[in-house]
C-alpha cells in the first residue's frame, strides 16, 4: 500500500470509527466508492491501525478462567468469548488462507492476539524497564498488529529462538521488526538458523559473541510471549516444511505431543529425547521457568498441546480463545 493509501485508510477509519459517518457517508466525503471504503476499513483492521477493544468480564468465561487457573497455578488465565465457529472442524485444505486458516481459525486468531496486545500495552505502560522475549507464530503475529500508537522507545524486544528458513510475517525476526518499529523500542534477534544442521554446528554458533549477547539478553526478559503448536500433519512447522514425515513420525515415536520455540516436549511438559531437540537452538526450558511467560493459544486444534506446556512449569499467565478455554476445562 503506497502512501496515498495510508492516509486514505487512516482518514476512512477516523471518519468512520471515530466520527460516526456509516460507509456511504465516508465514501461520499472522501470522494471514493463505497466498496473502496470498506476495504479500506478492511486493511485498517487487518493492519493494526484501529484497534477494538470488547469488555470480555461481559462474557461469562470468568469461572472458566478461574478453573484453568487454579488447575495449572497460573498467575492469570485471560479467554476471549465462547463463539463456537466450528474450530477445528473444518479442516479441507481449500477452506484457509495461505497461511492455513480457516475464517473460524482467523476470528480465534485475532481475538487471541488482541488481548495478548492489551497484555503487552500494560507491561510496556509500567515506570520499570521492559525486555519483551518473543517466540512464533501466527498468533503472536497477530499481537503485533494490534500494537498501533504505542510508545515504548526504552523497550528491548528479543527473540527467543533462531529463524525460520522460509521468510513469513509470523517469523521471530519479523515479530521483533514489528514491535520495535510500531513501538520505537529496540529489537534484538538471534542471528543463528530455527535448527542447526548437527549438533557441532550448534555449539560454534552458540560460541559466537553476537549469540551469545542475545541469549543474556534474553534471559533478563521481563515478559515472554510464545504460543505452542501441535504435531499433525497440518502442523504449521510441517506446512513451513521445517518437519518431514519422517520428522512427524521420530517426534510422535519419541513421545512428543507439542512444542513451543521449536522445542518437542511429551505430554508432561517435558523436551523429548530426540535428535532435532539436540539441534534446535532456543533459550531452553530450564531458562524460561524463572521468567514471567505468557502462553498465548487460538484453537481447540491445540488444547493437548497446551495442557501438556502449561503442565511444565514454565507458564505464569495463559491467554486463550473461549473455545480451546471450554475444551480444555472439558479435558480437565
Amino acid at each position: 500500500m503506497d502512501e496515498t493509501d495510508d492516509t486514505l485508510m487512516v482518514k476512512a477509519a477516523w471518519l468512520y470509527h471515530v466520527g460516526g459517518l456509516n460507509q456511504a457517508e465516508t465514501a461520499e466525503r472522501l470522494g471514493l466508492t463505497r466498496a473502496r471504503v470498506n476495504r479500506l476499513l478492511a486493511d485498517a483492521l487487518e493492519e493494526g491501525v484501529v484497534s477494538i477493544t470488547v469488555d470480555r468480564q461481559l462474557a461469562g468465561m470468568v469461572p472458566v478462567e478461574e478453573a484453568l487457573r487454579r488447575r495449572f497455578g497460573l498467575d492469570f488465565c485471560q479467554a476471549t468469548p465462547a463463539l463456537d465457529l466450528g474450530l477445528g472442524r473444518q479442516s479441507a485444505p481449500d477452506a484457509g488462507d495461505r497461511a492455513g486458516l480457516s475464517p473460524a481459525q482467523k476470528v480465534a486468531f485475532r481475538a487471541v492476539g488482541l488481548l495478548g496486545a492489551n497484555h503487552l500495552r500494560a507491561h510496556l505502560a509500567r515506570d520499570e524497564p521492559a525486555t519483551v522475549g518473543l517466540g512464533w507464530g501466527r498468533t503472536l503475529e497477530q499481537m503485533t498488529l494490534h500494537m498501533a500508537g504505542v510508545s515504548a522507545p526504552n523497550a528491548r524486544f528479543i527473540s527467543l529462538m533462531g529463524s525460520l528458513t522460509a521468510n513469513s510475517a509470523f517469523n521471530p525476526f519479523e515479530l521483533v521488526h514489528t514491535l520495535a518499529k510500531r513501538t520505537g523500542g529496540e529489537g534484538y534477534f538471534l542471528p543463528v538458523p530455527f535448527i542447526a544442521d548437527t549438533v557441532e554446528d550448534k555449539q560454534v554458533l552458540l560460541s559466537q559473541r553476537q549469540v551469545a549477547k542475545a541469549l543474556a539478553i534474553a534471559g533478563t526478559a521481563t515478559l515472554c510471549m510464545i504460543s505452542v503448536g501441535e504435531l499433525e500433519e497440518g502442523a504449521l512447522l510441517r506446512r513451513q516444511g521445517m518437519l518431514t514425515v519422517a520428522d512427524l513420525e521420530s517426534l510422535h515415536k519419541a513421545g512428543a505431543v507439542g512444542d513451543t520455540n521449536g522445542i518437542f516436549f511429551d505430554a508432561l511438559g517435558r523436551p523429548v529425547d530426540h535428535p532435532l531437540n539436540e539441534r534446535t537452538l532456543a533459550v531452553p526450558f530450564d531458562v524460561l521457568r524463572g521468567l514471567n511467560v505468557v502462553l498465548m493459544v487460538a484453537s481447540p486444534e491445540k488444547t493437548r498441546a497446551a495442557a501438556a506446556l502449561l503442565a511444565s512449569g514454565i507458564v505464569n499467565g495463559l491467554i486463550i480463545d473461549g473455545d480451546a478455554a471450554l475444551r480444555l476445562v472439558e479435558q480437565g
